[in-house]
């Protein structure tokens, strides 16, 4: 049972900042964890968290900084650990629950920069092009896959986009993000082309006669999983003779990328990708600069 400052935190993130599920585990666990450092004994013992906040001291998170390393847990989660406390003791400081803030010296480790996986714009037309059939089924498949690329989604997005969400004379959609942020994503003309022939020719027979707001449906009639969309992009990949494990989101880096490589500029990614933060759309500057080294490697005569 956590302790009751960490349930207003955890409330205010859930009602104020409108965070995941899975993301509030992740901040619940952090500093769970922190506290049953700090209390080892009574944590094994009854499983309550009990902490004074106000007399946590920078000597505190530096043992805590210490007991992670010796666990040999990596610079990224530590960092990510030390991004919910950082943001906890903010929360209490806001409440006038602490009067100073324990974190204000640390520095946290730096995460190493991973680049995004992308695909080749020749494996993506190898994928966009394969036919994969005439089944109902099959035309949803291939309508998802053109507009994930299309428009960048997350496979989130992607499964929930709606009915009254598509605007196809204009060529746009509005979806949902994270933070339940709203943003309009143009489509193109490939996807609302394939979107139109989905809609005359595969989804009528998908509905079985049943009402439903979602564009696309299973064959049970009802709203697709992520899941089962993602195992079939993978056959479907494989189809396509990609040899790379191909997932939803290595099509929205694709997405993200290829514009980059031809011009477009860094704030238009951003908003069509839906990045809180310029920061997070840089990285794709990266990918670019990388896929330049290597070009210049295989082709130049002293690379």
């Amino acid at each position: 049972m956590p302790d009751h400052n960490i349930d207003q935190f955890l409330t205010y993130l859930s009602i104020e900042k409108g965070l995941s599920k899975n993301t509030l585990s992740s901040y619940s666990n952090d500093l769970n964890k922190f506290c049953q450092f700090l209390n080892p004994s009574e944590a094994l013992q009854e499983n309550v968290f009990l902490v004074n906040f106000s007399n946590i001291g920078r000597n505190d998170i530096v043992h805590f900084i210490a007991d992670l390393r010796a666990k040999s847990l990596s610079d990224a989660t530590i960092a990510r650990t030390l991004s919910s406390l950082r943001s906890f003791f903010h929360f209490l400081l806001s409440e006038g629950a602490l009067t100073h803030d324990p974190m204000s010296q640390i520095k946290s480790p730096k995460k190493p920069v991973r680049l995004p996986k992308t695909l080749h714009l020749s494996e993506v037309e190898a994928l966009l092009n394969l036919h994969k059939g005439e089944k109902p089924e099959a035309i949803r498949d291939d309508t998802m896959i053109e507009l994930l690329y299309a428009t960048g989604l997350r496979v989130s997005e992607l499964i929930g986009v709606s009915m009254a969400a598509l605007n196809l004379e204009a060529g746009y959609l509005m979806t949902r993000g994270k933070g339940a942020k709203e943003r309009i994503v143009p489509m193109g003309e490939c996807a609302t082309r394939k979107i139109s022939h989905y809609l005359l020719t595969a989804r009528p027979r998908l509905l079985k006669d049943k009402p439903a707001q979602d564009l696309f449906l299973s064959r049970l009639g009802k709203k697709m999983s992520r899941q089962a969309f993602w195992k079939k992009l993978i056959i479907y990949a494989r189809q396509a003779g990609i040899q790379k494990q191909v997932s939803p989101h290595m099509l929205r880096h694709s997405f993200a990328s290829h514009l980059l490589e031809r011009g477009a500029d860094l704030r238009s990614i951003q908003m069509m990708l839906g990045h809180a933060d310029i920061s997070t759309t840089q990285i794709y500057t990266h990918v670019a600069k990388e896929r330049l080294k290597k070009i210049h490697q295989n082709a130049h005569p002293r690379g």
